[in-house]
C-alpha cells in the first residue's frame, strides 16, 4: 500500500515541478502517474548501474553528484513518456531533481512516516 502511496505523492510532485518550472511540461495528472511509475521502473533497473559506475565521482562530490544520476533517471522517463512528460535540457533536469528530492522528502515525512507508525 505505501508504494501507492509514494506513487501518488510522486506524480503530485511532478505536476508542482511542472506548474513552476517552464521547462518542464505534463499532460495531467494520468500522465504524472505514468511518469511516476516508468520512474520508479527506471530507479529500481538503472540508477543502481549508474550508482556503481559513478561512485568514485560521487565520493569526491560528498554525494552531490547522486543529483545528476537522478536528472538523468528524470531525463530517462521524459524519453519513455514522450510528448506527455517533456523535460527541455539537462540544467532544467538537474534543478527538478533537485527540487522533486526535496519536496518528495518533505511530503513523504508528513504523509508516509505516520500513517506507518503505529
Amino acid at each position: 500500500m505505501s508504494w501507492l502511496i509514494q506513487l501518488v505523492v510522486n506524480a503530485v510532485v511532478l505536476l508542482i515541478i511542472a506548474h513552476f518550472f517552464q521547462g518542464v511540461h505534463v499532460e495531467g495528472f494520468t500522465a504524472a502517474l505514468i511518469a511516476s511509475f516508468i520512474l520508479a521502473i527506471v530507479n529500481v533497473i538503472v540508477k543502481p548501474i549508474l550508482v556503481v559506475l559513478t561512485l568514485p565521482i560521487t565520493v569526491l562530490t560528498l554525494g552531490l553528484f547522486l543529483f545528476v544520476i537522478n536528472a538523468i533517471t528524470l531525463m530517462l522517463t521524459s524519453a519513455f513518456m514522450g510528448d506527455s512528460f517533456v523535460i527541455d535540457g539537462f540544467g532544467i533536469a538537474i534543478l527538478a531533481a533537485i527540487i522533486f528530492a526535496i519536496l518528495s522528502a518533505l511530503i513523504h515525512s508528513f504523509i508516509v512516516d505516520p500513517l506507518t507508525k503505529r
